[in-house]
């Protein structure tokens, strides 16, 4: 009867040994599930554009002739750069051209101009780049971890 009761308890112990072996196999699966969950989107934030809001106002603006003189003058400004001058000649447009097309544009259209010359930005924002870089690097150091691997740099 002792035996009976010795081989019952040590097949339980196989058993429990067993679940816990699955129980940490599920513990793994589901670290790595919720890892590329958060890779995932980290990756959607880092490419969704940035949206600005304020308030519209409910009555039309008229463009004064010193906004628009403001506007030409910026506009002068930005065409009169030596990459600008030289972007347009390998175009093919001459300098009368490039004004005569110009003093052609209504008073919407040059503000409109100005506007957009007011929103470029050589070269881009690098910032956000970077902090996707480090934010993915976290990402890769903190999953490695978890799985317990190790690296090493020699």
């Amino acid at each position: 009867m002792e035996k009976k009761n010795i081989k019952v308890k040590v097949k339980a112990r196989i058993k429990i040994n067993k679940s816990e072996g699955r129980v940490k196999k599920m513990k793994i699966r589901f670290i790595k599930q919720i890892s590329w969950c958060l890779v995932f989107a980290m990756f959607v934030l880092g490419i969704a554009p940035r949206v600005e809001a304020g308030f519209a106002p409910s009555y039309v603006i008229a463009l004064s002739q010193v906004d628009r003189a403001t506007d030409i003058d910026k506009i002068q400004k930005v065409l009169e750069t030596k990459m600008v001058r030289e972007r347009l000649a390998k175009l093919g447009y001459a300098q009368e051209e490039i004004n005569s097309r110009f003093a052609q544009l209504s008073d919407q259209q040059i503000h409109n101009l100005a506007l957009q010359i007011d929103e470029i930005k050589v070269g881009g924002n690098g910032l956000g780049i970077v902090i996707a870089l480090l934010v993915i690097a976290i990402l890769v150091v903190l999953l490695i971890q978890l799985t317990g691997h190790r690296v090493v740099v020699k």
